[in-house]
């Protein structure tokens, strides 16, 4: 199952999680129950969540609803960056 790792800077860390932490419906209607996440105090974030369906969550990425609290958050939408973990070596 690929791993999708989302970047993004933010205006206000704390300010940030304390709106992230309310979108847990939006999470739940497009099918996602868990989000590994760090704020850093420079406004740097990441987040993690596993998928089978990459394509599916590029489109919630992309959607109105989620672009929507994005900018209500406080995301810098043009430091947001995907990263889709899709390979795996074992030593």
């Amino acid at each position: 199952m690929p791993l999708v790792i989302l970047t993004a800077d933010v205006k206000d860390s704390a300010a940030w999680e304390r709106a992230y932490r309310k979108h847990g419906d939006l999470f739940k209607a497009a099918g996602f129950n868990k989000f590994n996440y760090t704020v850093g105090d420079d406004g740097h974030v990441v987040m993690s969540t596993n998928t089978d369906d990459v394509d599916a969550y590029m489109a919630f990425i992309s959607s109105t609803a989620t672009q929507d609290a994005m900018k209500n958050d406080g995301v810098k939408r043009e430091t947001v960056k995907v990263f889709v973990l899709d390979k795996q070596f074992s030593v």
